[in-house]
């Protein structure tokens, strides 16, 4: 067992090794490195070099202004032969043309194009004008005046080199994201020319890339789409068969006992009050409509009846009938943590593509951010739940069963213990592959609809990603790996939750074996829960860690998600569900102990989630905590 926590080591040290030895410049004020709300550390050697904008006569704003003016495109389109795409310079030439003298559906393409909308420099990085619009100016029933040429919609990525002391707020490299409506002849690889060809820019301006929107991706060509697709169909008939059979089978039960009650009633009137007529004629009911339903039970029907909605629907909604060993009060930890959880997660993904991004400097400031800023405790919620479950039910169960009072042989023991750990790993995977393959799916589908369709892009790449990494998740291995090749981000909780029921089913399978075996699991554990303090210790040492409000997911792939820093409060867990199992969930204190108990309680949490203030935590402070 001293194997696990080496190996653990070994790959910690691995993924240490495969870092480059890059030292990282971590900004709080940096906005343009954001994705999903989180922001990841730039090395000094990615940094571009700062530039001067304009003239002597020529201020930002005024430069901001006329930057992409398509007033100017003029004389720049003159100067080129032609631009990508068949007959894009023609109809870039009526269009200017027109737009020179006023024609409405002109200026209404301008309009619909985006332009510098005003707080640059507090991170309004969102220059979109409207797709909607654009796409309207097509439509003869609300415009008298229409195009000659087919209009599209295009989303262009444009990477700016700033002053640095003219926007203290942000860094001095921002990527802008500028929607343009023009004709739909030019093509993304037009457009992209023709942004390069912009007069005003210069040097400082590096044109990204250009989509247009809606874009290629189309869900009936998606192998992918008919795949889960098909999935959900046959997810649904086997739901409707099951539900059907089930209400055949309470119509049936209904029935029998309303014809016993009929077919006793006319005996007892047919008799001299014959006690024993009526029982009999219940029982000849019974025994009828018995044979009958045993030619249609049995395994098969009771694996049909698992689907059925109304069945599952009495199980989760029932709120009479709760077991008396049931742990009421984890399904308050549960609500408390995922609610905390959504809080945040909505926080994050609408900053991601906020337009006033510097209020997050401001909002910072407060005292009550640190319960955004350090809501990755509410994970850990989760996974002390689970090790306290897995261990209780496990143990509970074991105590059930009947044993020999021959002792095993060594063969033997392991033998069973072999076959329960591959049952409960078995078990594991069936309940939980199947969902997540599906989830897979369904997350990789929306994201390419997304990237498609909308104007934003999608703060996280899955559209790219999931296509030649999904399997890693599929293995639960994903959070061994760099966050860039990730798919599905938040994945990597169930990657961690799922090699930590393996250790643990692979020590519990030991543990009921005897005092002694139980003696080594114990010590197993708090052999990796000293490993994982090391290992993180080392790890946030080595990078010189440092925990601040402004930077609640540094060291992601060193720290954030691996293993070797989450397994403790599912230690924990294991560690509270085995005592819970001892005393029967039976546990007697005075009342001056609960009170210092939950008093010591609230001070740590508290002191975890708003201790770290402001001004954050020195390095071997930090590597601590």
């Amino acid at each position: 067992m001293l194997l696990v926590p080496l190996f653990v080591m070994w790959c910690c040290k691995r993924s240490v090794a495969a870092e480059q030895q890059v030292k990282h410049t971590y900004n709080s004020s940096d906005l343009s490195y954001l994705s999903n709300g989180i922001q990841f550390p730039v090395s000094e050697s990615e940094v571009v070099s700062l530039l001067e904008h304009g003239g002597e006569n020529v201020t930002q704003q005024q430069w901001f202004a006329g930057l992409y003016d398509h007033h100017k495109w003029k004389l720049a389109l003159d100067r080129v032969d032609e631009v990508d795409g068949i007959g894009c310079k023609r109809d870039m030439q009526v269009y200017l043309e027109e737009l020179r003298n006023g024609t409405m559906w002109a200026v209404k393409m301008f309009d619909a194009s985006g332009r510098y909308p005003g707080q640059f420099h507090f991170g309004n990085d969102y220059w979109l004008g409207s797709k909607t619009l654009c796409n309207e100016l097509t439509n003869p029933e609300t415009n008298r005046e229409i195009p000659p040429f087919a209009v599209q919609f295009y989303v262009a990525k444009v990477r700016i080199n700033i002053n640095e002391e003219a926007t203290p707020v942000v860094s001095k490299t921002r990527q802008l994201n500028l929607g343009e409506c023009l004709p739909k002849s030019c093509g993304a690889n037009g457009v992209k020319r023709l942004l390069a060809l912009d007069l005003s820019h210069g040097a400082s301006v590096t044109i990204v890339g250009v989509r247009k929107v809606p874009g290629d991706y189309s869900l009936l060509e998606d192998f992918k789409v008919h795949l889960v697709g098909g999935a959900t169909l046959t997810a649904v008939i086997i739901v409707a068969v099951s539900t059907l059979v089930d209400v055949a089978r309470i119509k049936r039960k209904k029935r029998k006992i309303k014809d016993a009650e009929t077919e006793s009633n006319n005996n007892c009137r047919q008799s001299n009050i014959n006690v024993n007529g009526s029982t009999d004629a219940i029982l000849s009911s019974q025994q009828k409509e018995g044979k009958k339903q045993r030619q249609f039970s049995g395994i098969p029907l009771r694996i049909l009846l698992a689907f059925s909605a109304i069945g599952n629907s009495k199980k989760i909604l029932a709120l009479e009938n709760v077991s008396l060993d049931a742990i009421k009060c984890i399904h308050g930890l549960r609500f408390l943590s995922i609610a905390w959880i959504i809080l945040v997660h909505t926080y994050l993904e609408i900053f991601a593509v906020a337009d006033n991004k510097s209020m997050r400097l401001i909002t910072e400031r407060e005292f009550a951010y640190q319960t955004i800023a350090n809501a990755s405790f509410s994970v850990d919620t989760f996974f002390f739940i689970s090790g306290l479950l897995v261990t209780l039910t496990y143990f509970r169960t074991d105590s059930k069963i009947e044993r020999p009072k021959r002792e095993e042989t060594t063969c033997q023991s392991l033998q069973s213990s072999t076959s329960s750990f591959l049952i409960l790993l078995t078990y594991r995977l069936f309940r939980l592959t199947p969902a997540y393959l599906f989830v897979l799916g369904l997350n990789e589908i929306i994201m390419r609809y997304l990237h498609s369709e909308s104007v934003f892009s999608p703060a996280i790449i899955d559209h790219i990603s999931c296509t030649s990494y999904w399997w890693r998740n599929i293995l639960y291995i994903n959070n061994f790996y760099p966050q860039k090749e990730f798919c599905m981000l938040w994945s990597w909780y169930i990657a961690n939750d799922t090699q930590f029921y393996i250790i643990t089913s692979f020590l519990l399978v030991i543990a009921v074996r005897g005092p002694s075996h139980l003696k080594f699991a114990s010590i197993a554990c708090g052999t990796l829960m000293l490993t994982s303090w090391v290992t993180t210790f080392v790890i946030a040492m080595k990078f010189d860690y440092v925990v601040r409000v402004e930077e609640p997911f540094a060291l992601f792939d060193q720290l954030y998600d691996k293993p070797w820093l989450r397994i403790g409060p599912y230690l924990v867990g294991i560690s509270m569900g085995y005592l819970l199992f001892r005393k029967d969930c039976k546990i007697a204190m005075p009342p001056i102990v609960a009170v210092i108990g939950w008093t010591l309680s609230l001070a740590c949490l508290g002191s975890l989630v708003y201790g770290v203030g402001r001004q954050g935590l020195v390095i071997p402070t930090s590597a601590f905590y």
